[in-house]
């Protein structure tokens, strides 16, 4: 059985469907096995819970596992990540080798002689430090990877789509060797194979040696856009990984990671693995039209997938990364009062709270010619998929668990506001979540005005949903074949009484 470790993210949830689909038996772990629900590819897939920083987790995930990936990293921890990346690595060496694992694969990074980079230090120690274990590893070490999500092919996108012009910093003539993401899971699907690779560090990548510029200049080239680029000396490292939090989508603690590798030349001596595992290796270019024609194909998620296409209004220039704010408070209730509250909002319920703002945004929207002034419901409490709730439109739903709409008002980007419900000792936790995917520089100026009034809207909202469910739970019996109790806040339009 082959385990994938760090299966929610990037390169897991891309390579456990390759491994399903060359006849593996595959187990997925992740710290939040929700996160690994409905994926599309994943048939006969087992999805276990497990954290690298609570080794009791670990040996159930280990359990009868020949060959396991690692790919887990903490960059977006923050300034800590690289001492949780050595912690974790740790752990993980020493449970895989009490359950008889035969070999590790671990995903690190290109390293150059000279790096400064804590990013590329942490990389190379993390591998360092799994080898350091009982069980044989095999590194793979690979630089930018072009496809939909990578971070690094994120910051590129987004730069171009944001930025007809750029002040960039002296990083942009650093030269890197992309390579495309099939050709990556290539390399790790079939690595196993070969015993011989057991113990080895192996470069992977592209046909082409590429400064910034270059990747930037022909990834515009392919979307049709011609960016100025104007490389300048006082965009520092730092000052550089702050400009991209305000420009780009990518999460600012990923951003200042991948800054702070972006200054050197990095080289790879890839030969050694194209020995044992030859395929067809895409440039830059096929790279990126292979990326593109990816997320086409992928169009629809099968569940919540932030970067998924259709929740970016099927745009591909807008942001895969989506900015976002939100709030949360805790009902002295059951779900399914919480769940009634929530899925009565809009039409003459409103929105529980701040209403005056919502209307604001309503008129500001009708007065462009959108449908902010198209309010209502098709039921007052029952909703399914592609209802419409006043302007939003219903994506998703699980009943008394998520909440999913898309925001239909005109605005230089795309929407989505998700209520989440999850139990807590107190009773249940409401949380709204607004995610923005920003066209452009205009989609960029239109979110961040609007950022502190979402921080109150939003935790305003969810306190008075609380209400509503405390007073619901207080007055009706729980609801039997998901009938909702006449007298319940949420059961009726005519009974719920305005806040804020």
């Amino acid at each position: 059985m082959d385990l994938v470790f760090g299966a929610s993210g990037y390169i897991g949830s891309q390579l456990v469907p390759r491994l399903v689909a060359a006849g593996r038996r595959v187990r997925a772990a992740a710290r939040n096995p929700a996160a690994l629900a409905d994926r599309p590819g994943w048939t006969g897939v087992e999805r276990v819970a497990a954290d690298a920083l609570d080794p009791a987790s670990l040996p159930a995930a280990l359990a009868g596992v020949d060959v396991a990936y690692y790919l887990v990293h903490s960059m977006a921890a923050g300034r800590k990540f690289g001492r949780l990346d050595l912690e974790c690595a740790a752990n993980f060496a020493e449970a895989a080798a009490d359950a008889g694992v035969r070999r590790i694969v671990y995903l690190g990074g290109l390293v150059p002689d000279d790096a400064r980079s804590e990013h590329l230090r942490s990389r190379a120690e993390t591998g360092e430090r799994l080898r350091a274990g009982a069980v044989p590893v095999t590194e793979i070490r690979a630089g930018i990877i072009v496809g939909p999500g990578s971070a690094a092919f994120e910051v590129i996108r987004d730069l171009v789509n944001v930025l007809p012009v750029m002040l960039t910093p002296r990083w942009v003539r650093a030269r890197t060797p992309p390579i495309a993401l099939d050709n990556l899971l290539e390399y790790l699907l079939r690595v196993p194979e070969h015993p011989e690779t057991a113990g080895g560090v192996y470069d992977v990548a592209g046909p082409e040696a590429l400064t910034y510029a270059e990747l930037m200049t022909r990834y515009g080239e392919i979307v049709g856009r011609r960016p100025w680029i104007i490389p300048v000396p006082v965009l520092t490292p730092t000052l550089s990984s702050y400009w991209l939090g305000l420009v780009t989508a990518v999460p600012t603690p990923v951003a200042r990671a991948l800054i702070e590798g972006l200054s050197h030349d990095i080289t790879a001596h890839p030969e050694a693995l194209r020995a044992f595992i030859p395929q067809q290796l895409l440039d830059y270019k096929e790279a990126v039209t292979a990326a593109l024609e990816a997320e086409r194909r992928h169009a629809v998620a099968a569940r919540w997938t932030e970067g998924a296409l259709m929740y970016r209004d099927y745009r591909q220039d807008y942001a895969f990364y989506a900015k976002r704010a939100s709030g949360s408070a805790v009902a002295r209730a059951p779900a399914w009062a919480v769940w009634q509250v929530v899925t009565a909002i809009g039409g003459k319920n409103r929105y529980y709270a701040l209403d005056l703002l919502w209307t604001l945004r309503e008129l500001a929207d009708w007065f462009v010619g959108g449908p902010g002034l198209s309010r209502g419901r098709r039921d007052p409490q029952a909703l399914r998929v592609g209802d419409s709730i006043d302007s939003w439109e219903v994506m998703a739903l699980e009943p008394e668990r998520r909440l999913t709409l898309r925001f239909g008002m005109k605005a230089p980007g795309a929407g989505v506001l998700e209520f989440e419900l999850s139990p807590v000792s107190e009773g249940t936790r409401v949380t709204a979540t607004a995610y923005w995917h920003p066209h452009g520089a205009l989609g960029l100026l239109y979110w961040y005005p609007l950022v502190p009034f979402h921080g109150l809207i939003f935790s305003r909202m969810t306190e008075a949903i609380a209400r509503h469910a405390e007073e619901a739970a207080r007055h009706a019996p729980a609801p039997a074949n998901g009938e909702t109790p006449e007298n319940a806040p949420g059961g009726s339009t005519e009974n719920r009484a305005a806040d804020g």
